[in-house]
């Protein structure tokens, strides 16, 4: 069974300013353009901390903030409920919502907490050092869980930027995760460096991560496709189809000025990876990927469906690792509402 509590909070506080200019999105999907934009924003924007210049940098603007003000610690520990309103890559406006609290970590092989993709040394080795200089948990992880959805207070928000908002509630999270199994959603590589950093400082503060929660059952709980680009496909082929409309037939190959269906065993994303195809980089926007091609930026594109949850978790329990940018859970977690310190 998962163990999650209640956790003290370091937040922005008040006088930070407005919190639309000190958030930000996760680290991952950050552009080197985009961080500098979010730099310059505010002296004080998140950013700041998690894309610093060096992890000593990220732990002295930390200490300073706090000694200044910036950053207030919650006198009390609380369980927040999360809802975020936005509108997906097919302009539909939804509202998803969880709890953010802090989840006791466990090692995969207890099947508490279940991965889904594979990760890479890079990431998390560059994750460990700013783990190591801050010791705070800077941006929650998102997991999946089969239980009941959140019900949001009707009342203000204790915290609100853009189209997400906070509030403080009672409620015993427990309840929600007997017996359940955790999916990581989005935060992988977050995970192992905080099970490694764990493995290392040995204290039980560090024991702890923060989450947030989703139930599989949340209306507002959308995936996307995440299509590929590839530099060369060593002469894939497939049966060649008219343009499709918004619902794919299968995995779709592009090619400039013309469409084929590609047969294979598996979910979508497996079916383009045994293919092998060779410089593959991602994007969530179809025409942005034939886009591409017909700018002569890739040889073709590969056009996926949505992976359906059920399956991501049938895989998960069965010890599958699919690939990379198997899920697109759209929005991604905002990053600097709510940070945990390991103290």
């Amino acid at each position: 069974m998962a163990q999650v509590r209640p956790f003290r909070a370091l937040r922005y506080s008040p006088a930070a300013g407005p919190l639309e200019r000190l958030v930000a999105p996760p680290y991952d999907v950050i552009s080197a353009g985009e961080r500098e934009r979010y730099l310059e924003l505010d002296p004080h924007n998140v950013v700041h901390l998690t894309l610093p210049e060096s992890e000593e940098q990220a732990a002295r603007d930390l200490r300073e903030w706090q000694a200044e003000g910036v950053l207030e610690r919650e006198a009390e520990s609380a369980v927040w409920a999360l809802s975020q309103t936005y509108s997906g890559p097919d302009g539909i406006e939804r509202t998803r919502n969880g709890l953010v609290v802090t989840l006791r970590l466990e090692p995969y092989e207890n099947q508490v907490v279940l991965p889904h993709e594979r990760t890479h040394a890079g990431p998390k080795e560059g994750r460990l050092r700013l783990l190591r200089a801050t010791r705070t948990q800077l941006e929650p992880i998102f997991l999946l869980h089969d239980g009941d959805p959140v019900e949001v207070p009707e009342r203000q928000a204790d915290l609100a930027a853009g189209g997400d908002r906070l509030w403080r509630v009672e409620d015993e999270p427990g309840d929600r995760l007997a017996d359940a199994q955790l999916l990581i959603a989005d935060g992988h590589h977050r995970y192992e460096t905080a099970l490694a950093f764990h493995a290392e400082d040995g204290k039980e503060a560090s024991a702890w991560m923060m989450v947030v929660l989703v139930s599989t059952r949340e209306h507002g709980l959308t995936i996307f496709p995440t299509h590929r680009l590839a530099e060369s496909v060593d002469g894939i082929r497939g049966t060649p189809i008219d343009e499709p409309g918004d619902e794919l037939p299968g995995v779709v190959l592009y090619r400039r000025g013309g469409y084929q269906l590609l047969e294979g065993d598996g979910l979508d994303v497996e079916v383009v990876d045994a293919l092998a195809p060779q410089g593959v980089s991602y994007t969530p926007q179809r025409a942005e990927a034939i886009a591409a091609v017909d700018r002569g930026e890739a040889e073709a594109a590969f056009l996926l469906r949505p992976t359906r949850i059920e399956d991501v978790f049938t895989r998960a329990r069965e010890g599958h690792v699919l690939p990379q940018k198997t899920t697109y859970f759209y929005p991604k977690l905002t990053s600097g509402l709510l940070l945990q310190p390991l103290d």
